[in-house]
Order: structure tokens, then C-alpha cells, then sequence
């Protein structure tokens, strides 16, 4: 059985993951900014299904929390065999409309973070010759859809940096595995703003619709977490995960696109944009 460390487990996917690879027998240190406020849920059911899981504090932002938090993971544990970077924020609207500090708490969380994680297993890892790190981004790691820019953009570095990451390892014996999620009930969506009413652009009330009318039928974040599941367990060198029933539509939906076409997407009217989503997605959107 593995040691696991999971980001961001306070809800969500996090949780989900932390609980999927505790209840399959792997000892789960389940770590989040403040587990005093943020970890009832994910105690409860480990206390419940006495899971071999530990919840540690761990804020990514931090270079001093995250350095202490893996010093006292390796000293309890001696080893750290799976990390699962899945802490992330989001973040909407058009790029003009956007502070620059959404932006950096984007960066900061969904890459930096990520990246402070990597290196503080890489070197126990690549001297053991082995390990799986699993890196969660987005089906908007992939596409980048309009009002996304800092969003998007956070999880195209993670994507990009997972690529050379997944080279750099391969000699040693270490696993790289990128999981893209579709739209996934969870959290996330309940922190969305509402759209300002006096925005030049349409485009984050499309994208709050659309997330509006795929989530009346939610899919568990405990899909995501029995996909990571499945790569941990497997011997699997695949990099690229989508996750969810809608990710690879997604996907394949950006790929019948040239780039101009997807640009032109963004820019038809509110009412060719609601006749495309329901005809092409199913989707009951209405603006």
C-alpha cells in the first residue's frame, strides 16, 4: 500500500480522492490550509470507516508551510510514494475586467503551488526510483474559453509543466499523470460571482448558464477520485486523464475547431450562442 499526500481535500475532489485511496488501503495524509475550520467532513467520514487517513495542515501558497508540512510527512511516514496536487482556485471574467491580483492568486495557487509540492517529494522519489505525482488541472488546461483567461491560463502552465516534469522523470522510475475534470459538482461553483451587470462582455453570463444548466444533473467529485485511484494502482504511463462524462466531449469538441473558428465561437450573439449549446451540448441554457 502507498503513502498518498492530497492537496486541498477540505472539499470537493480533494476530499474525494483522499477518501477513494484510504478506503482502497493507502495511508492518505489529507492536508488543507486550516484543518480546524475546513476538515469536519473528511474527519467525520474517516472517524466513521476508521480510514488510514491523516489530516495535515498545508497552505500551497506558502514556501514555509509547505516545506514544514513534507518535513513532518517524511518524519512521521519516512516516505511519500503518490502526491496528488488537486489545491485550486477559480477565477472568471474578461481579461480587461480582471484585477491583476486574480490573476497572481491564480498562478500562485493553481502552478506555484503545485510546483512547491513536486519539489518537495522529487528527491525522495528519484532516489527511491519510483513514485506517482498526479497533477489535476482541467478540461481548461486544454481549451481556453472566454471569460477563463486567468484560470485557463493557471492550468495550461500546470499542464505544460506536467509535460516536462513527466520527461524529466521517466528515467527515474516516476510517474506523471495529468487529470483533466469536466464540469464536477463541487464547491468551486458555489463561489461564482454572479455577472456584473454593467460588463462590456457577454461572455461570463454564457459561462455561468452553462455551468448553471450542467450541473442540474451533478457528477460526484468521486469520479475524479476513482480515476486517480485507477492511475495510483496501475502501471499505466499515460499522461493525459480526462475525467468525467463531458471531458472528452469537451475535448474533442475544441479539436473539430480550427483556432479561428473557436475564436470566432466566442464572438456570435447571445442568441446564436444559446441555439449552438443546446443543439451541440443538450444543454437547457437560456440569457
Amino acid at each position: 500500500m502507498a503513502i498518498a499526500v492530497v492537496t486541498g481535500t477540505s472539499t470537493g475532489i480533494g476530499l474525494a480522492t483522499a477518501v477513494t485511496l484510504a478506503r482502497a488501503g493507502h495511508t492518505v495524509y489529507a492536508t488543507m490550509r486550516n484543518p480546524k475550520t475546513g476538515g469536519e467532513e473528511l474527519r467525520t467520514i474517516a472517524e466513521r470507516e476508521h480510514l488510514p487517513l491523516r489530516i495535515s495542515a498545508l497552505d500551497v501558497d506558502s514556501e514555509e508551510s509547505a516545506r514544514t508540512a513534507f518535513a513532518n510527512i517524511l518524519a512521521e511516514a519516512g516516505r511519500i510514494d503518490v502526491l496528488v496536487n488537486n489545491a485550486g482556485i477559480g477565477g472568471g471574467g474578461a481579461t480587461e475586467e480582471t484585477p491583476m491580483a486574480l490573476f497572481r492568486a491564480a498562478m500562485e495557487t493553481n502552478y506555484f503551488g503545485a510546483l512547491r509540492c513536486i519539489q518537495a517529494v522529487l528527491p525522495g522519489m528519484r532516489e527511491r526510483r519510483s513514485g506517482c505525482i498526479v497533477n489535476v488541472t482541467s478540461v481548461a488546461g486544454r481549451l481556453s474559453m472566454a471569460p477563463q483567461s486567468a484560470y485557463s491560463s493557471s492550468k495550461f502552465a500546470l499542464e505544460a509543466a506536467s509535460e516536462s516534469l513527466a520527461q524529466e522523470m521517466k528515467a527515474f522510475g516516476v510517474r506523471v499523470a495529468i487529470v483533466e475534470p469536466g464540469v464536477i459538482a463541487t464547491a468551486i461553483f458555489g463561489k461564482l460571482q454572479p455577472p456584473p451587470a454593467d460588463s462590456k462582455y457577454p461572455h461570463i453570463r454564457r459561462i455561468y448558464e452553462l455551468f448553471r444548466a450542467a450541473l442540474e444533473n451533478p457528477v460526484s467529485p468521486y469520479v475524479v477520485g476513482e480515476k486517480i485511484l485507477d492511475i495510483v494502482e496501475s502501471d499505466t504511463w499515460k499522461l493525459r486523464h480526462p475525467a468525467g462524462p463531458d471531458a472528452d466531449g469537451f475535448l474533442a469538441w475544441r479539436a473539430s475547431m480550427s483556432d479561428e473558428q473557436w475564436v470566432e465561437w466566442g464572438a456570435l450573439s447571445d442568441q446564436q450562442w444559446v441555439e449552438y449549446v443546446r443543439q451541440n451540448f443538450h444543454l437547457n441554457v437560456s440569457l
